[in-house]
């Protein structure tokens, strides 16, 4: 099996989005491989927030990153932080960017956006009660909390913008925040509730069981790298560092790292890009909420969890090949000081820090190219754990059109196209 491999549909990813998209395909009676480097769920799964966040129907950034630019140069610790040596890589993608938030593209964003999201929720209880653990996903709700009053109109405003995509979004006063989470400070001024999202137990654990129901369907997993590989008249051949797998097609779902393999079959570049997220875990401390709890002023995001609570969501620009800045991870902890009646319990915590892959309208690839042999499922940003189960429905659709199964009624249509860039 190592030197020679053969299958309909080689999966180049074991992230939760390539192996969501191969349980459903082996379970639609395709012969199916998954490749990758890592074990499964070690790369940017195995870190994400936990939030299932369907509220998130808008782009990575607005145009205030302009403003923002010398303080993420110049700021190690700044929540959006782009690296002095990485700016030339750089800049042609924030140049994307921003023409992104035109008012036209601005709009199929968050049309995109919104689509992916609606439908997500849904999809993750199929797939969840498919393998018999609809208990991994808590679907209690979110908030957004404020501290400053001069904040509460920034606040009011999103509550707007969010009411006009059809996000379920209520205005929680002080008093209602301190009853559901007593242990935030009474310096909280209000926030956001958004009670159509929710949050995973353990981010890890879902890869792991949908891992073990893909085994169990036939899926075999090979822990090998992809260097390369070629589509020919019958199929794909890909090239790992083990020998080499042949395939009727290929499905590219390996994040941030996705890229030079799509340019390699297909011979169009892709503006990919990674944020680098970091995550603190801190396994002292339980119960502290009751469902995540994002800070509007100090941006980032705590997540309960089986194992502790999880603080989150500090980006960083750096590429692929830069070591992890740890510090930028227990700087999390230091945000959050302040948020609640007593401080974070901070002992035996770990630090984490990976890889989201962002293109530059915040839109994911979802496509298929060289007649159906060559399928895209990557560029999710910080919304794969979200889009993981509904992407995966749709790879099936393409994958198997004539096929007959309840899922999502969400086309792949033109914002989700590779040939967009």
């Amino acid at each position: 099996m190592a030197n020679n491999v053969s299958c309909d549909i080689a999966v180049v990813g074991a992230g939760i989005i390539g192996v969501a998209c191969a349980l459903r395909l082996a379970r639609k009676g395709l012969r199916v491989v998954v490749i990758d480097q890592q074990p499964p769920g070690h790369g940017a799964s195995f870190g994400n927030a936990g939030h299932l966040a369907t509220e998130q129907v808008f782009p990575i950034a607005d145009a205030s990153i302009l403003k923002r630019l010398p303080a993420m140069l110049m700021d190690p610790m700044g929540p959006l932080r782009l690296d002095w040596k990485y700016l030339p890589r750089a800049l042609p993608w924030f140049t994307r960017l921003l023409l992104n938030l035109r008012a036209e593209p601005f709009q199929k964003t968050v049309a995109g956006l919104r689509a992916l999201n609606e439908s997500s929720l849904d999809a993750w209880h199929r797939l969840l009660s498919d393998i018999q653990r609809p208990d991994l996903l808590k679907v209690d709700g979110s908030l957004l909390v404020f501290e400053k009053p001069e904040s509460r109109q920034a606040i009011e405003a999103l509550q707007v913008r969010m009411a006009q995509q059809q996000v379920a979004v209520d205005y929680w006063q002080a008093s209602a925040i301190r009853d559901t989470a007593p242990q935030l400070s009474e310096q909280i001024q209000g926030g956001l509730f958004f009670p159509c999202t929710g949050h995973f137990i353990d981010p890890y654990r879902v890869v792991c069981e949908l891992v073990e129901a893909a085994k169990a369907s036939g899926v075999r997993f090979l822990q090998q790298q992809v260097q390369g590989g070629y589509v020919q008249e019958h199929g794909v051949s890909l090239v790992t560092g083990n020998g080499g797998v042949s395939a009727s097609r290929v499905l590219i779902a390996c994040g941030a790292h996705s890229a030079k393999l799509t340019a390699a079959l297909t011979g169009q570049k892709v503006p990919l890009d990674t944020e680098r997220g970091y995550h603190l875990m801190l396994p002292q401390e339980h119960d502290r909420l009751p469902f995540p709890v994002t800070s509007l002023e100090r941006k980032f995001i705590m997540t309960p969890m089986t194992e502790g609570l999880r603080l989150a969501g500090t980006v960083e620009f750096a590429g692929l090949q830069k070591p992890p800045s740890m510090e930028r991870a227990w700087q999390l902890h230091r945000l959050s000081q302040g948020l609640f009646r007593k401080d974070l319990n901070a002992d035996a915590a770990t630090p984490w820090m990976g890889f989201r892959p962002s293109l530059p309208d915040s839109l994911p690839v979802i496509d298929q190219v060289c007649d159906g042999k060559v399928l895209l499922a990557f560029g999710h940003q910080h919304l794969g754990l979200t889009q993981a189960a509904v992407t995966a429905e749709m790879v099936v659709r393409m994958a198997l059109p004539t096929v007959v199964t309840k899922t999502c009624s969400l086309p792949v249509s033109e914002p989700y196209r590779l040939n967009r860039f």
